[in-house]
């Protein structure tokens, strides 16, 4: 594929360095000269300075023989005119913007999108879905990362294993002897900075990532299993009155028996938070400040969650608060440097606005039509939602006759309604959904099989 993407920030950067690796065609426009060469000095894309909306820029480009443009700047009203200009005067097929103002955002304004006005395909704001990780982190605690695919019939939960852990040095293959009824499946394990796709030989040890995939109604219990019984939260502190802090903090308000407090350090989006909420408490004052952590509650509360624009003030709250009794602590960090420190820090998780950028991205990116993708661990292996049809080669065959490269894994399947856990003997019949776990060095290999016969939503 011919794309262009219209920034060179981290999340440009990142989604540049996912396609190139997969030898699309990839070119990059940005105003820092500075970026656009430090990005070609790591990777194989074309470099264009200059700004992403201005027609001649996006000429030079190859616009008009683009098959996607991604515009993510810094600036909304820069990625939407650059997504007007591809479609008017580049007929781009594809056009994918991030728009960070909730005011744009509004379903009031819905038809601003439209093929008539401004014809973008894809909105991304990070803003909203950056909210919704939090939320789906809150409803499964003792997680460091939780996704739902099939409308929510099956999740991908991330775990950490410890010294309490249970099943700790236990073959896989001995899992399903102890619990045969388990809806779970291990599909990857992230071990010294290296993610791989387990065996059934193969244990888990102390101090693995470990990603599993469960029906929804099985994931309490699995995480039983995993040493992590943490009850549902039910206090929760938020410090950052941003975008995110109030979506979060509106969306919790409406569950029942929540009980939410928020830390906002400017006096005036203190207020504004305080009236676009109405159940939630409001303090004006850092989340540094122990005094207003003690104030909120901090020792009761189940979590806290660090969602200001500053990094380090997120990862000293995050440590500050679970030093004053917090149970769990959640952090927002934009600089992905910064996450490898989290967890030696006493942080259960933080959220990269980065990698869930990019996974939204990607959902549009992959051949064919798409449910839903997630980037793991930077990109070092993605979770994949398709549809299986009748020709398809996995369609028909037991599992563990089907084709699959080393690398990648079925682990889950959503049939009539119903989650299924798939074992070796299990045949995947025409119109099932199929959840693969896919490392990133065979990506390209399963997009292939999967164009074949795999139709994706």
């Amino acid at each position: 594929m011919k794309i262009i993407i219209c920034g060179a920030g981290q999340v440009g950067s990142g989604i540049a360095r996912q396609l190139a690796v997969e030898n699309n065609d990839v070119t990059v426009v940005d105003q820092s000269a500075e970026l656009v060469q430090s990005l070609q000095e790591q990777i194989d894309v074309r470099g264009i300075v200059g700004h992403g909306s201005h027609p001649d820029v996006l000429d030079r480009a190859g616009a008009s023989e683009a098959d996607m443009l991604i515009a993510v700047t810094f600036f909304d009203e820069v990625n939407m005119v650059a997504a007007q200009i591809g479609h008017s005067l580049f007929r781009v097929p594809m056009k994918i913007a991030r728009v960070r103002a909730q005011s744009y955002l509004n379903p009031i304004w819905q038809d601003l999108f439209s093929r008539d006005h401004m014809p973008i395909d894809v909105i991304i704001s990070p803003e909203l879905e950056v909210g919704r990780s939090v939320l789906r982190r809150l409803e499964v605690p003792g997680a460091f990362e939780s996704v739902s695919f099939a409308d929510g019939m099956v999740q991908v939960v991330g775990v950490r294993i410890e010294q309490d852990t249970p099943i700790v040095d236990t073959p896989l293959e001995q899992l399903t002897e102890l619990f045969p009824d388990l809806q779970a499946v291990v599909v990857g394990i992230w071990r010294h900075g290296a993610l791989f796709i387990p065996t059934r030989r193969d244990q888990m040890l102390i101090g693995d990532e470990v990603y599993f995939v469960s029906a929804r109604e099985h994931v309490a219990r699995t995480l039983d299993l995993f040493g992590h019984r943490e009850p549902a939260a039910r206090k929760v502190v938020i410090v950052g009155g941003g975008n995110i802090g109030v979506f979060v903090a509106k969306q919790l308000e409406e569950t029942p028996g929540m009980r939410v407090k928020l830390i906002e350090h400017t006096k005036a989006r203190a207020e504004e938070a305080a009236d676009r909420l109405s159940r939630t408490v409001v303090y004006n004052g850092s989340g540094l400040d122990q005094t207003i952590l003690r104030e909120a509650g901090i020792r009761d509360a189940e979590s806290i969650v660090a969602l200001t624009n500053d990094d380090k003030v997120n990862i000293l709250t995050a440590v500050i608060g679970k030093q004053m009794g917090c149970q769990k602590a959640m952090t927002l960090i934009n600089n992905p440097d910064f996450g490898a420190v989290v967890p030696s820090l006493g942080i259960d998780t933080f959220l990269d606005p980065r990698a869930t950028t990019v996974s939204t991205i990607l959902q549009h990116v992959r051949r064919g039509r798409i449910r839903r993708v997630h980037s793991v661990k930077g990109g070092a292996a993605e979770v994949i939602e398709a549809e299986a049809l009748e020709t398809s080669p996995l369609v028909g065959h037991p599992l563990r006759e089907t084709d699959l490269p080393d690398g990648a894994l079925v682990g889950g399947i959503v049939r009539d309604g119903k989650a299924i856990v798939p074992r070796g003997d299990t045949v995947i019949k025409a119109g099932d959904r199929v959840i693969l776990f896919v490392e990133k060095s065979v990506v390209r290999k399963v997009e292939k099989l999967v164009r074949v016969g795999l139709e994706y939503f």
